[in-house]
């Protein structure tokens, strides 16, 4: 009778500890136990360790096109707050899949709760930038901030404006360890495939 146990670098990993990572995450039970060995057994630690690897594939595929996707909705209990948000895929099979359907549900509530102004850092209106420029910079000059390090502070300040405005770099209502981007990320691991946002939209009364 084959045992419960996997032995790897002089550690115990149970095949229990394997399957509940395995549940959890989507990934290959192989995946699962080389990251609970890298852990030492730590399910936290493990999740974490296959949430990298599942990004790193995941570049590989942010070139492909995405026109499948789901539509998801998400109102308030008040019915005066809703958000609308569109999920895009490359195929109808994963369109159709309950994980990513879920995914488009909790970005769809995350835009309802944080209201971003835009999906990625780079979508930023040009316009908006340089009125918080301005602002910065005189900010900056009433501080007594020497003019040649302003322009480096400057720099700073901007990325950080444009990414709380960006939905892809918000963290996520529900597990503030990871951002929006993380998520999609991850799905694209899981799914095998590229995956975007393809827009948004925000309501309230």
């Amino acid at each position: 009778m084959p045992s419960n146990n996997l032995n790897f670098k002089n550690m115990t990993i149970t095949a229990q500890m394997v399957k509940e990572l395995r549940e959890e995450t989507g990934v290959s039970m192989m995946q699962c136990k080389n990251a609970l060995t890298e852990s030492g057994g730590d399910q936290e630690k493990a999740k974490e360790i296959l949430r990298k690897k599942g990004i790193a594939k995941a570049e590989g595929r942010s070139g492909r096109d995405t026109e499948e996707g789901y539509v998801a909705t998400y109102i308030h209990t008040t019915g005066k707050l809703g958000a609308i948000v569109a999920l895009s895929c490359e195929t109808d099979f994963v369109a159709r899949n309950e994980d990513f359907r879920a995914l488009a549900n909790e970005i769809a509530m995350q835009v309802a709760a944080m209201n971003p102004k835009y999906v990625s850092p780079d979508d930023a209106d040009s316009e908006d930038l340089e009125k918080e420029k301005g602002i910065f910079a005189e900010q900056l000059k009433k501080e007594g901030k020497p003019e040649q390090i302003i322009e480096k502070i400057l720099e700073g300040k901007l990325k950080k404006f444009k990414e709380e405005g960006s939905l892809l770099k918000q963290k996520s209502i529900k597990n503030s360890e990871v951002t929006i981007e993380d998520m999609i990320k991850e799905m694209i691991a899981k799914m095998g495939e590229n995956i975007t946002i393809a827009g948004f939209h925000r309501m309230e009364l």
